[in-house]
């Protein structure tokens, strides 16, 4: 995993904190649906709500995909919060847009993607949060099933897990976030959203967040 740039790692935590799509919680933390307790709530779907930070958003994805992937032809989202942002690059990159589902559609084609299939054509793919990488790798497969060749993934913000450095490692997959969870602490700091005191558990969290409240 890279970011695009140190300066708009921070920026963008710094919004998504302002907005509160980041909410954190270390002495009541959330439960996720693995299971796992975390200090931390992510919802960058919020960003749509903001049209400044939207547009922030969206000029720094283009950004990293004209910089990383420029023989790019199409913009996939995954689906469903990767759908908005993927529609805007699309739109402003004059590309087509297609998205992929969590799984393929119950009836009539019974589609995993949706849009015109065009097999050889080269995507990168848009999500709006990693955490372990699972899912959204899972899209790049249906993708490269589909015959498509992917070239990377973009992604507003990243939990920065070991775990999904492996996992897109193992995948081949390039994936460039524009922020992650070690730009944000100290943007938290400042704001005074948490103390310096919370930091290391925060901090701990990350390393292993299966563990971490247990």
């Amino acid at each position: 995993m890279e970011i695009l740039d140190a300066n708009v790692a921070a920026e963008v935590a710094d919004k998504l904190l302002e907005i509160q799509a980041i909410r954190l919680q270390p002495e009541k933390p959330f439960t996720w649906a693995s299971g796992w307790k975390s200090p931390i709530y992510c919802d960058n779907r919020l960003s749509l709500s903001f049209p400044k930070v939207r547009t922030m958003i969206k000029e720094q994805l283009i950004r990293s995909i004209q910089h990383y992937f420029p023989t790019v032809e199409a913009i996939a989202g995954v689906a469903t919060a990767g759908i908005p942002q993927g529609a805007l690059l699309a739109n402003d990159l004059d590309l087509p847009f297609i998205y992929v589902r969590s799984k393929a559609k119950g009836h009539g084609m019974e589609n995993m993607i949706e849009g015109k299939v065009v097999p050889g054509q080269k995507v990168v793919v848009v999500e709006d949060l990693v955490s372990t990488g699972g899912s959204s790798l899972k899209a790049t497969q249906d993708l490269l099933d589909e015959g498509f060749e992917v070239l990377g993934m973009v992604a507003i913000f990243s939990y920065g897990f070991d775990v999904a450095k492996q996992n897109f490692d193992s995948a081949g997959v390039k994936l460039i976030c524009l922020s992650h969870y070690e730009a944000m602490l100290p943007m938290a700091v400042q704001r005074k959203y948490i103390t310096d005191d919370t930091l290391e558990s925060l901090s701990e969290w990350r390393k292993d967040p299966a563990v971490w409240k247990q």
